[in-house]
């Protein structure tokens, strides 16, 4: 890849850099003793990079002598730009002392944060990567009026050192920059720039701008006196941000949060992705200025690409581990350094680091398959989390991936397969029986679908039957099972080393005894496979094949007071034992009454059977009433039989199970435990958990039409 700008076209046309520096002077800024001071004297320079955000270097806010410079109240200071003085106060200072990090991680920089409460003014495009040769590069000096210094002064000037320098005068700009050619080296003083270049009074804390790629690479800090070389501090020193930084003092508005790093950036990019909002009225902005001087470069990830990426990646959450970003780093650029090599923080830093001189299609591949990773990091750090800001985590990881999957049509397909699409990792399979009418015979016929879940309503379907005339149930059933279990090992693997998948299985009203946790599917995926019970093994769940489309509010508040439940406690249904269900069947008043007024910890459950008669009904009546979770066997017993001893083990057991669940969500897993002690006990007799079907229907993942007329929603 090329650098991202790639080397100077023409370095003599400076008519192509003229907007360039007229935004760089525009974000300069002046700092100085706040009015009502007559006359007050420079101190230094900064340059806006944020809405209300000024960088500098944090010695330009020390006086001569090492004392902090003398300041208004509450160290209130001036920031002139635009032709005004904003009041201003120091908010972070990197060179501090980091007791944690040493003395290597400060740096000669400084946070100034503007008082105004909705300060109007432009901002500098930091660059997301480490500084290389500069060619064409300008560095500024703060001023106090609008159009350049102030009258008789010249205090920088256009200085032809070093080779290729061009003697033409530049463009008109806000202020006279003066070409800073050679950038010779980077050591631990920072970046080394031209060694016959006057750094002028009053220009620390200034940009550096790398006119090539149109963006600041660094912040004056001055000249060595030895070396006789300009010297700047690298922007990419700003990584070493931290909340100790923060100046004793600062709180509120001036307090970025726990990782002010990642929130300063992430203010940056997006100020400059709005500022590219269609219909938007202005002038030039720095994407056009930049756009301007990569015309022509033949870049397939170019400027457009860049400003939209680091947008969607300023709306993520700032990975809890910088390691992440190199791993996924180096996964991409297939480079084998350890932890640590590149000193990555963010996702931009990640960005940023893609830049390594290849081709532009190489380049290309880099950048989408980066983003991909992150998405998919991101989708599946927050993928299990009910609350609202995960489901926003998601949402923004899912524009990611969006984006990601329009900028990979034109890799070629062995690329596009060895990166893979953006796909979020399964946490459910889901199998749903759909019932279409009854044949001749009165049997009624069936299509079905496997489906695979991610939580939140997205489902991703692997494999369907659609038969024009359906399939009675048994077929419909045996069809899945043929196939099952190779999709639950896939879907296995898909969600990570030793996990788990649970198996939903939706069925209609006729079919909620069906023993789904006594199926029989391939172990491995062997043609000769045998066949072991899936119940033991995974969580497994019934749901219901009515319950589809808009949610019920009945059934949203059953579930979340569940979930908020101290503790779960078993309704029996019916709750008389001697009195058992009425000649005839069905469910009674006195059911409804009980499940309309049982408190929100109450779970139904019942020892009858489901298949027809009192069982079904009441089931029926429990999810008419909202309730999202029941429990009961495969083969309970008929109408015909009253409850014996059999029955009072069941429900001993299911309220054993409730008082010690710790909530609704671990229900499925704990059913599994049963089942799997219900399964090594098969050769001491009946089990009563044997059969046990969960009934979960969790409304905040409620399941798809089988046979939309819409497209389906994708994982990613």
């Amino acid at each position: 890849m090329a650098t991202p700008e790639g080397p100077a076209a023409g370095r003599g046309d400076r008519a192509r850099y003229a907007q360039l520096l007229d935004l760089a002077g525009r974000t300069t800024v002046a700092l100085r003793a706040a009015p009502p001071v007559p006359d007050a004297p420079l101190w230094g320079s900064g340059v806006l990079i944020a809405p209300g955000w000024v960088l500098t270097c944090a010695h330009v806010l020390t006086a001569s002598d090492g004392r902090r410079r003398a300041t208004g109240p509450d160290g209130v200071f001036g920031v002139a730009f635009g032709g005004r003085v904003a009041p201003a106060r120091l908010a972070y200072d990197l060179s501090r002392p980091d007791p944690q990090a040493g003395p290597a991680a400060r740096a000669d920089l400084a946070l100034v944060r503007l008082l105004d409460p909705a300060p109007a003014h432009p901002c500098a495009w930091l660059s997301d990567q480490p500084a290389t040769l500069l060619e064409d590069a300008y560095i500024f000096r703060g001023h106090e009026r609008s159009g350049g210094s102030r009258p008789g002064e010249r205090d920088i000037r256009e200085s032809g050192a070093g080779c290729g320098a061009d003697r033409s005068a530049p463009p008109a700009a806000p202020v006279d920059p003066f070409i800073a050619v050679r950038f010779g080296a980077r050591d631990a003083r920072g970046l080394q720039f031209g060694s016959d270049v006057r750094v002028a009074p009053g220009a620390s804390g200034g940009p550096l701008l790398d006119c090539d790629r149109g963006e600041v690479v660094g912040i004056v800090k001055g000249r060595h006196q030895q070396d006789h070389v300009g010297l700047a501090v690298p922007v990419t020193a700003l990584r070493g941000l931290g909340p100790e930084h923060l100046v004793e003092g600062a709180s509120g508005a001036e307090d970025l949060g726990p990782d002010p790093y990642h929130a300063l950036t992430g203010l940056h990019d997006r100020w400059h992705w709005a500022g590219q909002e269609l219909g938007r009225a202005g002038g030039p902005t720095w994407f056009d200025a930049q756009h301007a001087i990569m015309a022509g470069r033949g870049r397939l990830w170019g400027v457009q690409e860049r400003l939209q990426a680091l947008h969607l990646l300023a709306r993520l959450p700032a990975p809890r581990d910088p390691l992440v970003v190199e791993a996924a780093v180096g996964e991409v650029l297939e480079r084998g350094d350890g932890p640590g090599a590149w000193a990555l923080r963010t996702w931009r830093d990640g960005h940023g680091a893609l830049y390594q001189g290849s081709d532009p299609y190489t380049e290309l591949r880099a950048f989408v398959h980066y983003l991909r990773i992150v998405a998919q990091r991101c989708a599946d750090a927050v993928r299990d989390a009910p609350d609202e800001q995960a489901a926003a985590v998601r949402e923004d990881a899912a524009r990611l991936a969006e984006f990601v999957q329009a900028k990979a049509v034109v890799l070629q397909p062995q690329d596009r397969r060895r990166i893979g699409p953006v796909r979020r990792r399964p946490r459910s399979v889901l199998v749903e029986f759909e019932p279409l009418f009854y044949d001749e015979g009165g049997h009624e016929l069936y299509n079905w679908s496997v489906s695979e879940g991610y939580g939140r309503g997205q489902w991703l379907r692997v494999d369907v039957q659609e038969a024009a005339g359906g399939v009675p149930f048994e077929q419909a059933r045996e069809q899945v099972l043929q196939r099952l279990g190779g999709r639950l090992l896939q879907a296995d693997g898909d969600a990570g080393p030793g996990a788990r998948v649970r198996l939903e299985v939706a069925v209609p009203e006729g079919r909620w005894h069906t023993a789904v946790g006594q199926w029989e599917v391939a172990a491995s995926p062997r043609r000769t496979a045998r066949r072991r019970p899936v119940g033991p093994g995974r969580a497994v769940v019934l749901r219901d094949q009515g319950r589809r489309g808009q949610v019920d509010p009945a059934w949203l508040r059953r579930w979340q007071g569940l979930a908020a439940a101290p503790g779960l406690r078993a309704l029996r249904l019916p709750p008389d034992p001697g009195a058992g269900p009425r000649p005839g069947g069905g469910c009674t008043e006195a059911i409804w009454r009980l499940l309309e007024t049982a408190d929100q910890g109450a779970l139904p459950a019942l020892c009858h059977t489901v298949a027809d008669g009192f069982g079904r009904d009441t089931v029926g009546a429990a999810l008419d009433t909202g309730f999202p979770a029941a429990l009961w066997p495969a083969r309970g017993h008929g109408e015909e039989r009253a409850c014996d001893a059999s029955c009072e083990e069941f429900h001993r057991g299911i309220r054993e199970l409730l008082q010690g669940s710790g909530g609704v969500v671990r229900l499925p897993e704990l059913v599994r435990q049963l089942r799997a002690k219900a399964a090594e006990a098969a050769g001491e007799g009946a089990h009563w958990a044997r059969d046990l079907v969960l009934l979960y229907d969790d409304p905040e993942d409620p399941i798809p039409q089988l046979f939309p007329d819409r497209p389906q929603v994708s994982p990613g």
